[in-house]
């Protein structure tokens, strides 16, 4: 099983597929990194040899930010943004959508399951 930037790639997938599962790397990159070791495209993990990985791993070092130094820059830049009271930063801490989605109606994959508020009764 290749391993890479710290994550087990899936057996039997084809390379490019099987670099996704890396945090940080899409289907452009995997292309670009696949081109850069001289990997066909429909060659698949279970066949790699150590010298494909060992190169394949070098350029993730070289070229890209991925897994853990990635989700640390993006946890700090909003952070950053937290701190400085900003409205993105606002709407972060409070939990809404931050990039001028509407919450009336929508909003539900943010601010989670509805959570129903009971009608008072009127005193007669």
């Amino acid at each position: 099983m290749a391993r890479l930037a710290g994550v087990d790639l899936p057996r039997n997938k084809r390379v490019e597929v099987a670099l996704t599962y890396i945090f940080g790397v899409g289907i452009p990159r995997a292309k670009m990194i696949c081109e850069g070791a001289g990997i066909p495209k429909n060659h698949r993990t279970d066949n790699l040899t150590d010298e494909q990985i060992a190169k394949m791993r070098s350029i993730i070092e070289a070229e890209f930010k991925v897994e853990g130094d990635l989700k640390r820059e993006v946890g700090l830049s909003i952070k950053r943004l937290m701190d400085l009271n900003c409205f993105r930063g606002i709407r972060h801490r409070k939990g809404l959508p931050v990039r001028g989605q509407r919450t009336r109606s929508n909003a539900r994959t943010r601010k989670g399951p509805r959570k129903t508020v009971a009608n008072k009764k009127l005193a007669v």
